[in-house]
């Protein structure tokens, strides 16, 4: 029900309001008194055992907000908010999230030490929430941190996970190249800063194919390329977006050094100006190998012997980079495709759908690994 609740009510980055508010009042109604504000419009709340004087506290991240995309899957449920969709399932992360909340709340008598939940704003888009609660000092005095992530290609029933890097640091990147207008039929009278554009994607490119070895994760995506006004008048200015995603620090720190050295050479190359803005995002996804082991025995434990695999991670970014760079931490993959279905959409799709079966599963598994990592020896933060 929550799941639904949030699905049709999904909010972007940073403008998570009514979704905070629908969180706090289900937490009151559970006689949950704990919680708080966070990252603007986050919430956080720990929810401590009685069993024993403990001041250990592990922290589970689960993100709220939504994407801007129109949804197309049909569901009696969908998006009641034109263009925005809960495409990457963070819906379900929240609702899993809460399930495992509240079952750690109802039996607090059998264990001890604190579970931080972080319901976390803003992991699509800056200002970045999990950069925000790090400042904020919501992971002061945490001793390891733990996210969980839908995957729709991933058969429900399976929990994907493993140490070291598990998603790529994500920058973004902004380009403006000043040309000079002409009449179209006279393009030699002025500087078409379309078709410079144009060279330049294609330039881009080769710092990955030219540049880049292939087991040296970068990728680099141009994804917006704005120019011109008529038909017939050179462009005297285009602007061009996307990101680059990297693996290592040193990767990332040469990706967007040269990024900055091509567009200028590209520029001077057919006389022109060209200005290159970076926002530096979230840093990789480095999972403990200690946090990794709880994750593994919390999955045997809840969902039997065959429901783990062992797999390197994705392509993807998450802001949950910066928890791991604080605290160790593990981010692990829930299936949560339905094995009969005919066809999975990936993340971000207008047709991503979730197999709600995988919904108990997953916050089994969060319930799990949460009393584990209070119970065993972790690394030091």
């Amino acid at each position: 029900g929550m799941r639904r609740h949030l699905h049709m009510h999904p909010e972007l980055s940073n403008e998570e309001h009514a979704t905070q508010r629908y969180l706090l009042e289900r937490m009151r109604a559970e006689g949950i008194q704990t919680a708080r504000t966070a990252a603007g419009t986050g919430v956080v709340v720990d929810v401590t055992g009685d069993r024993q004087l403990s001041n250990r506290c592990v922290a589970m991240r689960a993100d709220i907000d939504a994407l801007p995309i129109k949804e197309d899957t049909g569901l009696d449920f969908a998006s009641r908010n034109p263009g925005v969709m809960h495409a990457c399932g963070h819906d379900a992360h929240t609702a899993m999230a809460f399930a495992a909340m509240l079952a750690l709340h109802r039996r607090r008598d059998t264990f001890g030490g604190t579970v931080r939940f972080i319901f976390q704003p803003a992991e699509e888009a800056e200002p970045l929430g999990g950069r925000r609660i790090v400042e904020e000092g919501h992971l002061d005095g945490v001793e390891a941190a733990i996210g969980i992530h839908v995957d729709p290609y991933l058969e429900t029933g399976h929990v994907a996970v493993g140490a070291g890097p598990y998603t790529l640091a994500s920058d973004i990147f902004d380009i403006v190249l000043k040309g000079t207008s002409a009449h179209a039929a006279k393009p030699h009278e002025g500087v078409d800063a379309l078709a410079v554009g144009c060279s330049l994607v294609g330039e881009l490119q080769k710092l990955v194919s030219r540049e880049t070895g292939p087991f040296d994760p970068l990728v680099l995506s141009v994804t917006r390329f704005h120019a011109g006004q008529s038909y017939n008048v050179l462009a005297d200015e285009v602007a061009i977006s996307g990101t680059i995603r990297s693996g290592r620090d040193a990767t990332r720190a040469r990706a967007l050094r040269r990024l900055e050295q091509v567009t200028d050479a590209v520029a001077a190359a057919y006389g022109i100006a060209a200005q290159v803005t970076v926002v530096r995002g979230e840093p990789p996804v480095v999972n403990d190998a200690a946090m990794v082991a709880v994750v593994s025995d919390a999955v045997n434990e809840s969902l039997g012997a065959n429901a783990l695999i062992i797999a390197p991670g994705w392509e993807a970014a998450d802001d949950f980079g910066f928890y791991s760079q604080k605290v160790p931490s593990v981010y692990f993959r829930l299936g949560v495709r339905d094995p009969e279905a005919a066809e999975a959409y990936p993340l971000h799709h207008p047709r991503m759908n979730v197999d709600e079966r995988a919904l108990a599963l997953g916050a089994s598994v969060l319930v799990a690994s949460a009393l584990q990592a209070l119970e065993r020896p972790l690394p030091d933060p």
